[in-house]
């Protein structure tokens, strides 16, 4: 994922999550029990934290020039959001069990993503800092 493509997919993402949530507070709160909008809210705050997350991974990774760690932690943050978030807004507003099946799936691509986003970038950034300050 090219670093300009996680700064636009983190954005129309992050436009989708204030969506989701305006949404469900006007709409969706009416509609369903204090439990079932609980988990809503749930998908909402997820939604809306990874879509940062691949902003920022976006903007650090014009820095850290062809890494395939933070391709690939783009990749799964996006598919953790559209799986993770997305099956919380199909299980509250159609009640479908099968939604909750690939909890699993859904948390490892979340967690590899931010893993993988958070260890390998702070690792590249610091080994620049430091090859930086032994060139002078």
């Amino acid at each position: 994922m090219s670093p300009k493509f996680a700064i636009i997919t983190g954005s129309l993402l992050l436009s989708l999550a204030v969506g989701f949530g305006a949404f469900g507070a006007h709409i969706v709160q009416d509609m369903l029990s204090p439990e079932r909008f609980e988990v809503y809210q749930t998908g909402v705050q997820y939604h809306f934290y990874h879509a940062i997350g691949l902003i920022l991974l976006g903007l650090i990774s014009l820095h850290i020039q062809d890494s395939k760690w933070l391709k690939w932690s783009g990749y799964l943050l996006t598919a953790g959001i559209v799986i993770f978030s997305g099956s919380l807004y199909l299980l509250t507003l159609t009640d479908t069990r099968l939604a909750g099946c690939n909890h699993s799936f859904r948390r490892i691509c979340i967690h590899s993503g931010m893993d993988i986003f958070s260890g390998r970038s702070l690792e590249r950034l610091l080994s620049q800092q430091l090859h930086h300050r032994h060139k002078y």
